[in-house]
């Protein structure tokens, strides 16, 4: 099936002018120049788009305050060494930009001769996240529905699977009368922004033919983002991490089967987490049932 690519919105700011010190000679370093920024973004703005929502896209004016902090602060020879710096601050404080592109123009540059402008521009990419998913199925041949999803996602642009859980048969949950499930984890190293891999995970599920009828009813698969980095948000169609994660042992237990001193974010570490999950009594190895 064709698998949604990675979608690189962007997000220009031009022509922001800073005060700063920059330069070899000495006089540079005491009277400064006005320098000129250039910087765009790269992320995907649909999700906030949708909803007409700022949280899930990155304020072009936080951007334009961090940037202009560098180029009014510490003193640099080069304004190479400038670029860098502003593009590792952007990547940084914004981890939905998953590219910045960053222009440092001198236009009063000490050079001795007539000219317009001098800049350096450079772009830079975010660092891979490691992700976290679980899969879970209780319709047809579950195992094949997991072992679909998990090849599927082994073939999608920037997704890696770095490591797989142990697959584990679980009762239900949630007070709907229903089979048992199996259910397994992968841990990603994805380039895809969080969104980006929720519109995967949709994706794969709809491959499977799932249908969304009843909340917690019987499925042919669910594909849920547990985790992306340290990322912590409040969104309604995609809180990180996942709200109920830190409390169900469907999750935790073949997680922790591989990776039990791995850390759910600002919930603790999985093993310890699945000690005091409500539902481990109801999770056993597949095959055991």
């Amino acid at each position: 099936m064709p698998l949604p690519s990675p979608r690189r919105d962007r997000i220009e700011l031009t022509g922001l002018r800073v005060h700063g010190r920059h330069g070899v000679l000495p006089q540079e370093k005491i009277d400064g120049h006005d320098f000129g920024l250039d910087i765009a973004l790269e992320l995907s703005t649909a999700p906030a788009a949708s909803r007409d929502d700022l949280r899930r896209t990155v304020s072009y004016a936080d951007v334009a305050h961090l940037a202009a902090g560098i180029v009014g602060g510490e003193s640099l020879d080069l304004i190479e060494t400038l670029a860098e710096h502003i593009a590792a601050a952007v990547l940084e404080a914004h981890p939905l930009v998953r590219a910045v592109e960053v222009a440092v123009h001198k236009p009063s540059a000490p050079i001795g001769l007539p000219f317009a402008d001098v800049a350096v521009r450079i772009r830079r990419e975010a660092a891979p996240v490691d992700a976290v998913i679980a899969l879970g199925s209780n319709l047809g041949d579950r195992l094949a529905h997991l072992e679909r999803a998990l090849a599927l996602l082994g073939q999608a642009e920037g997704v890696e699977i770095a490591w797989r859980g142990t697959v584990v048969e679980t009762d239900p949950v949630g007070g709907v009368e229903q089979d048992d499930f199996a259910n397994t984890v992968a841990g990603l190293r994805t380039t895809r922004g969080p969104w980006e891999l929720l519109e995967l995970a949709r994706a794969i599920e709809a491959d499977a033919q799932r249908v969304r009828t009843l909340r917690w009813g019987p499925r042919t698969l669910d594909v849920d983002v547990i985790a992306w980095g340290d990322l912590i948000q409040d969104d309604e169609e995609l809180t990180l991490p996942h709200p109920r994660a830190h409390e169900r042992a469907f999750v935790l237990a073949p997680w922790a089967a591989v990776r039990p001193d791995d850390v759910l974010p600002a919930r603790g570490r999985v093993a310890d987490l699945l000690r005091a999950a409500p539902d481990r009594a109801g999770v056993r190895p597949w095959g055991l049932s």
